[in-house]
């Protein structure tokens, strides 16, 4: 398998004079494994974009993944990055111009590859500037794709006994499924994710047979904005927002709907803004859990510097993907060791792979 780089027409140089900072934005394509189906679709590969903001001295660099849940597509997104050429690009103002794109991929991108930049030029890590305790290794979740009892029970049996599964799940037989995964995976513990595909009727239906499975969080079973008849319902499994929480801004509404928020780059629009809501979250009683597109080690190493403060991680983008970047995160028995700073976030320069 091998990741598929775009043709030099694809590669778009945004410069603004007067300017001190060059801001390059590449299309990039990544096979996965297998096919990936979750309750909205399925895909064969991963499409991403990857910025680079260089100083002619430093560069720092970042990987975004567009998502069509969010009407967002790439050439949509580079169009989002591209907007900064309409003003002077500089060390002064680039944090305040980065700040006033709308939450999503192309804001994520540029923060930070912004951060790693700014790591570079002062010799340090982003950990260092954001004042964050050193990674530890951490257990993350192993992604099941939707597909028939069998073939999923099958697919779990192949991890080998993973500590954490993330279970993706539509409304269609449900704890049949469930009951083979758990069977072929009896130490495991489980994430199902809904991805927005139930009602409040299977939920009510499922939720203590889940629990009897061994399954230790539901994630979004009700459509975002459609959720209201979660306020104060009585789950025995904490229930977990994903495509109704991005940012800050949600928190208020998420309370007594969900115990736990999954936090995204791709979602909150970089590593800026989860940081944010990851320390307003706990603040306000809410379980964390980061999570991630499906992308390589590069999408991940921002959001990993806060394994630390989760309760759930799920950053197993690189094990869905054919081939890995150089430098990327290493995986063993579910466990995730902290990433190399030669790939993104450290004092020194990288070589593109």
């Amino acid at each position: 398998m091998t990741i598929e780089r775009n043709s030099q027409s694809n590669t778009q140089k945004v410069t603004a004079m007067p300017s001190n900072l060059t801001i390059t934005v590449e299309k990039q394509h990544f096979s996965l494994q297998h096919v990936f189906r979750i309750a909205r679709g399925a895909k064969t590969q991963a499409d991403v974009v990857v910025v680079t903001i260089s100083d002619n001295s430093h560069s720092g660099w970042s990987e975004a993944v567009p998502y069509a849940r969010y009407q967002e597509s790439l050439d949509s997104v580079i169009a989002q990055i591209n907007t900064l050429s309409q003003a002077p690009l500089n060390t002064e103002n680039i944090t305040g111009l980065i700040a006033s794109l709308p939450a999503g991929a192309a804001r994520n991108a540029l923060d930070c590859a912004w951060w790693d930049l700014q790591a570079k030029q002062k010799n340090t890590s982003v950990a260092t500037l954001l004042e964050l305790s050193p990674a530890l290794p951490c257990i993350t979740a192993q992604t099941l794709s939707i597909d028939s009892p069998e073939a999923m029970a099958k697919a779990v049996v192949a991890l080998n006994n993973p500590p954490l599964v993330k279970v993706k799940l539509d409304n269609q037989d449900i704890i049949l499924k469930m009951t083979a995964i758990a069977q072929a995976a009896p130490n495991s513990q489980f994430i199902v994710d809904a991805n927005e595909a139930w009602t409040i009727e299977d939920l009510r239906h499922c939720c203590q047979q889940l629990k009897a499975l061994n399954v230790v969080l539901i994630e979004q079973p009700l459509p975002a904005g459609q959720d209201q008849e979660l306020i104060n319902f009585t789950s025995p499994i904490s229930l977990c927002a994903d495509e109704s929480c991005h940012t800050r801004a949600e928190l208020d509404y998420l309370k007594n709907r969900y115990q736990v928020v999954n936090i995204k780059l791709d979602k909150t629009g970089g590593l800026t803004e989860a940081v944010l809501l990851a320390q307003a979250a706990k603040n306000q009683g809410f379980e964390l859990m980061l999570g991630c597109m499906v992308g390589s080690s590069l999408a991940m190493a921002p959001i990993a510097l806060l394994v630390n403060e989760a309760k759930f991680v799920d950053l197993d983008g690189p094990l869905l993907i054919s081939t890995d970047r150089e430098n990327g995160f290493e995986f063993n028995q579910g466990v995730m060791q902290p990433l190399s700073a030669k790939l993104w976030g450290g004092a020194s320069n990288f070589a593109i792979f």
